[in-house]
């Protein structure tokens, strides 16, 4: 998967799987388990964020050239609707704007009936290598 190796990784880590990828929208899904809990067992809202912006992440490689350059989280928010307890979440990402050297991403969190359980805006710093 080159650059999208999620191996030895905080996606690994978290249950994060890549179910499509489009520059104009990418599709992670997340377990909601001991992984991603708090500790009085509903869905961490920083799971939720970390899922958010490893799919703004994703879709900001999709309008760059990875050999030039390097996208980094620069802010991210995120409203957090409805608890979870278990199962799977799925976060759907697209862009609002995608310039030279700032994106930013709108990251809708749903379960598995489609009920938001997060929405989140991520900016995305498009970064030269050197």
């Amino acid at each position: 998967m080159g650059i999208l190796d999620f191996k030895n990784t905080l996606m690994e880590a978290l249950g994060i799987e890549l179910v499509s990828l489009d520059k104009n929208l990418v599709v992670l899904t997340m377990p909601v388990d001991r992984r991603t809990h708090q500790p009085v067992g509903y869905l961490h809202g920083g799971a939720n964020v970390a899922l958010a912006e490893t799919a703004a992440s994703i879709g900001s490689f999709e309008h760059v050239d990875p050999e030039k350059v390097n996208v980094f989280g620069l802010e991210i928010n995120a409203n957090h609707i409805k608890s979870k307890r278990e199962g799977i979440v799925t976060a759907k990402a697209t862009p609002i704007h995608t310039g030279r050297t700032t994106m930013v991403w709108e990251v809708r969190i749903v379960d598995e009936q489609e009920k938001l359980i997060c929405i989140s805006r991520c900016t995305i710093g498009i970064v030269p290598k050197k």
